[in-house]
């Protein structure tokens, strides 16, 4: 592990991670071709959870962030994601994109190095 993260945000990560494994299978989407997004995304919704306690949508710039926490659109799974399995991130993708891999899970060891 990296020295200059705290234990918290790593508990965070591994939350997130949980989360995304579950939620593709759930929803039966998959994880994008490119590990390292996936991974970039993971660690952004650790971020967001370490800091605020939720997973807002670390691939959106917002005014403000505890703004757009208090509309509950962009907390992952985001509505669009929820609504029409969209995600804007590329963190869950329908298995026809051709962005989609054909797996549901991506190791630690794998964020860890996209840190």
């Amino acid at each position: 592990m990296h020295s200059t993260k705290s234990e918290n945000f790593y508990n965070r990560l591994k939350e997130m991670h949980n989360f995304a494994e579950i939620y593709a299978k759930q929803t039966n989407t998959f994880f994008c071709l490119d590990p390292s997004i996936t991974s970039v995304i993971i660690t952004g919704l650790a971020t967001y959870k370490d800091k605020y306690g939720v997973p807002l949508c670390p691939c959106r710039n917002f005014r403000s962030e505890k703004a757009e926490i208090e509309l509950n659109y962009w907390i992952c799974p985001c509505v669009s994601m929820r609504e029409r399995k969209e995600c804007h991130c590329k963190l869950f993708v329908q298995p026809n994109d051709s962005s989609a891999s054909e797996t549901q899970k991506i190791s630690l060891d794998t964020i860890y190095k996209n840190l």
